[in-house]
């Protein structure tokens, strides 16, 4: 594994993820060396081929002090962003157990008591280490990526991360910790179109876990990684090498996508975004709420005293990701609303029209 420190010129990074105004990725590079990843083209920005992928971390070693100025530097309205730890590498692969940049990261964060959500994915029961820490947080959510219940398969495709049932584990941890939780089950693999029990299996544990929330994704295939998926499946058989071929048709995901409906139904889980996103598709995921539901969302909010994650558009066109109290919800005001998301002065029809997603935030003001 070759391993190299480098310096970093910024951490928050603005985001293209629906959920997320920014990211922090802590490194570049990923021990993991998952088949279908696609952050492999992340390898151009430190020289590194995509075949080398899970062979390199390259460390940002002053990270901890960028982002304590990056964050001296924001507004207290900027600070209400969402930001993610982390979106092309997992923030507790294992050099963090040495560099313990992750770490750093988030008591910065701590000390400046940021009040935007804190949101963290990660395939490693590692996060485990900073719970004191996440409870510290005003707004914190951490996921933990399950593909599968299988421990032979996960090793089969996610090479070297922690087995998946770890991972369950995990979240049980955290959820008996109090701390909000969520599930990704990203990507969602071809094969269970053909076995529907080992996906309800998976989701059967994700609810047993304790955990309610999650993200669920149909797998992404851009050239770059079929050509590494493939690599490894030439040795298998016709029949799986077939599961894979189909994977990216329109009918594969409709086919697949009811049956997370159904599933999601089932075991009372709670699916973001809207339903089972495509990553060819995700700038539009998620974001087409229809007035009925915005006002339900709404609703739901008023009657369980939480906060609503809205994405609103002004008169320009611009949207802007927000988090948004009980009370300014209340009777559906439209002045204050206005005035809370400090839109131009000039702006005359905010309304719900011009909410394009809301979501309910995962914890209630009430919990710890």
């Amino acid at each position: 594994m070759k391993i190299e420190e480098i310096q970093a010129k910024s951490i928050l990074v603005a985001s293209k993820l629906p959920d997320a105004d920014y990211v922090i990725n802590p490194y570049t590079g990923c021990q993991f060396g998952c088949l279908y990843c696609y952050a492999t083209f992340m390898g151009r920005f430190v020289n590194e081929p995509r075949s080398n992928w899970g062979n390199y971390v390259y460390v940002k070693i002053n990270a901890v002090d960028v982002i304590k100025r990056e964050l001296a530097s924001w507004s207290i309205e900027k600070r209400k962003s969402t930001v993610l730890l982390s979106s092309v590498t997992d923030p507790y692969h294992g050099v963090e157990k040495k560099y313990r940049l992750t770490r750093g990261i988030l008591q910065a964060l701590v000390d400046v008591q940021y009040p935007g959500c804190v949101s963290i994915l990660t395939k490693s029961p590692m996060v485990l280490r900073d719970v004191d820490i996440l409870k510290q947080l005003p707004i914190v959510d951490v996921g933990l990526t399950v593909t599968t219940t299988d421990d032979k398969l996960s090793r089969f495709l996610e090479v070297t991360a922690p087995l998946a049932s770890r991972r369950l584990d995990t979240l049980g941890k955290l959820n008996a910790e109090n701390i909000p939780t969520y599930a990704f089950v990203g990507p969602l693999l071809p094969h269970f179109r053909y076995q529907p029990k080992l996906l309800e299996k998976l989701f059967r544990a994700i609810k047993d876990s304790g955990t309610r929330d999650v993200y669920v994704e149909h797998i992404n295939l851009p050239t770059y990684v079929k050509e590494r998926i493939w690599k490894t499946l030439r040795n298998e058989s016709k029949e799986i090498q077939d599961v894979y071929e189909g994977a990216e048709t329109a009918k594969h995901r409709e086919i697949l996508g009811k049956m997370v409906e159904e599933l999601i139904q089932k075991y009372g889980l709670r699916i973001r975004l809207g339903g089972t996103i495509y990553h060819k598709e995700l700038p539009a995921a998620g974001r087409k709420t229809s007035d009925v539901d915005i006002r339900e969302v709404i609703n739901k909010a008023l009657a369980d005293n939480r906060d609503v994650n809205i994405l609103y558009e002004d008169s320009t066109g611009n949207t802007t990701e927000r988090s948004i109290t009980p009370i300014e919800w209340t009777d559906f005001d439209e002045r204050k609303i206005r005035a809370y998301c400090h839109l131009r002065k000039d702006e005359r029809q905010f309304n719900i029209n011009r909410i394009r997603f809301a979501e309910l935030m995962s914890k209630q003001p009430s919990e710890p």
